[in-house]
């Protein structure tokens, strides 16, 4: 138990400490916006300098890609649209339990706004119990409950663009429905009443069928939906291809979609993994990317509370005192790279100063910073699906909001991703309602926590076997004798 009496006279060194701090926090955003101001006057020469000399950079800085005097301001969202969000919860895998085993449970979630059309809020687990699937990380040094968690982030990112086919499959069907109505009613009187049936039929189709398990989802669509060649726009009337990437040449659907995940889409824990383990997690999550990328609908990574600075790591170029940005020679021994002493280098003037502090006094509510390349070192790895950001500030902080190139490329889908982005925020209080109610069908409490095992319990002592039941450590655990 936790003795409040003694740990209140611990607090007023922490209110103390804590002035101290923001005194100087406040020093340092002057100062940063001192370099800010001369970073985008030499913003050229420093984005070269960056090029010349990454390799020899003991910090990882972001490109900017815009000017840094932009402060761009978001698009309103169309009145209809979709939001899709996955997340992720466990329960991992204990020796002290009546079987070791773990679970990951998706939380899946499909809203649709302005289109009288039901939500879909549910979740898929499933349980991981065969020797491959627990012990194949232990080849790489990677413990069970490490490997449990990458394995989540790949089924998040699966289920989240079998989510996205099912939206745009759903919207061709109806749009084809609803021209079929219009003909065969002989009028815009008919095509409404055609259109509303047409949502009713389409609204549990594709989408619905992803659930199997569940009894009111069963319903799937006939190849004979999907919009016949003559309803689509003759060639003639659409602009060149040169012109245009891949996702605007798609056949529009009833509204635009974003698919949102939570937390940052760099994902750097693969960077210290060995090369076949991470050849088991990053390939999943780039080909599901791509087929979002396919069916034309922006993926989002949102962070709250961002602690990255990167961006800020771009101004210690233009705070550098030598003549080139050559950390290895000039600061040897200094810095903040791993192993270095904790000395700092003479342009960590910020430190410990976050990119988020910078944006929260130079953004208004409503606009977003520039846009910026991720320099991270596993990117490389990402192919066409090279990961930029911004900071937006959404009105009660400033979020860090990421992005695969395609969606940067697509000044449409980019606008699409950040004006839906802006929206869910507002419609969740500060935080965007779709991510939230992802987690809440995700998260596995600790009552699901005891059904689940007790239902494992159940189907072991129907197979026959025999002293079942979890370690005397973990049923001490449960209950105090004292």
């Amino acid at each position: 138990m936790l003795d409040l009496t003694k740990l209140a006279q611990q607090m007023q060194g922490i209110s103390q400490q804590l002035t101290i701090e923001a005194n100087a926090t406040r020093q340092r955003l002057e100062r940063a916006q001192t370099l800010l101001g001369q970073a985008y006057r030499y913003q050229q020469d420093l984005v070269e300098q960056q090029q010349t000399w990454g390799e020899r950079l003991s910090f990882t800085a972001a490109a900017p890609v815009e000017p840094l005097n932009l402060r761009g301001s978001i698009p309103i969202p169309p009145a209809a649209h979709t939001v899709l969000a996955t997340d992720g919860s466990q329960i991992a895998p204990s020796h002290h339990e009546i079987a070791y085993c773990y679970l990951i449970n998706v939380g899946r979630i499909v809203l649709h706004y302005g289109q009288n059309r039901l939500p879909l809020l549910d979740s898929l687990p499933e349980v991981f119990y065969r020797p491959e699937d627990l012990y194949v990380s232990r080849q790489w040094g990677i413990r069970t409950e490490e490997w449990m968690g990458y394995r989540r982030t790949v089924s998040e990112a699966i289920v989240l663009a079998e989510l996205g086919e099912a939206v745009k499959a759903e919207g061709r069907e109806q749009k084809a429905e609803g021209a079929e109505g219009a003909g065969g009613a002989g009028g815009a009187e008919g095509a409404r009443r055609q259109g509303n049936t047409g949502t009713k039929v389409t609204q549990n189709s594709k989408l619905s069928s992803l659930s199997a398990q569940s009894a009111t989802q069963n319903f799937s669509p006939p190849s004979s939906l999907l919009p016949p060649s003559s309803l689509l726009p003759p060639s003639s009337l659409l602009p060149p291809s040169s012109l245009l990437p891949p996702s605007s040449l798609l056949p529009p659907s009833s509204s635009p979609a974003l698919a949102m995940v939570d937390g940052s889409l760099i994902y750097w824990f693969l960077d210290s993994l060995p090369g076949e383990a991470r050849d088991r997690i990053l390939p999943p999550i780039l080909e599901a990317w791509e087929k979002l990328r396919a069916v034309g609908i922006p993926l989002v990574g949102y962070i709250s509370a961002s602690r990255s600075g990167e961006a800020l790591n771009f101004l210690r170029l233009q705070a550098c005192p030598y003549d080139t940005p050559d950390c290895a020679t000039h600061c040897s021994g200094l810095g903040d790279r791993e192993g270095f002493p904790l000395t700092h280098a003479p342009c960590q003037v910020l430190e410990p100063l976050k990119d988020a502090a910078l944006w929260a006094i130079e953004l208004q509510p409503g606009q977003r910073s520039p846009l910026w390349k991720s320099s991270a070192r596993i990117l490389d790895l990402y192919g066409n699906h090279h990961i930029y950001f911004c900071y937006v500030h959404v009105g009660t902080e400033i979020a860090r909001v990421e992005f695969p190139a395609w969606v940067m490329e697509d000044a449409n889908l980019l606008d699409t991703a950040l004006s839906l982005t802006l929206a869910q925020v507002q419609k969740g209080y500060g935080y965007p309602v779709a991510l939230a109610e992802a987690h809440n069908q995700a998260v596995v409490r600790g009552g699901d926590r005891t059904r689940f095992f007790a239902l494992l319990e159940q189907q072991m002592i129907r197979a026959g076997l025999r002293n079942v039941g979890t370690s005397y450590k973990e049923a001490r655990k449960r209950g105090s004798i004292a």
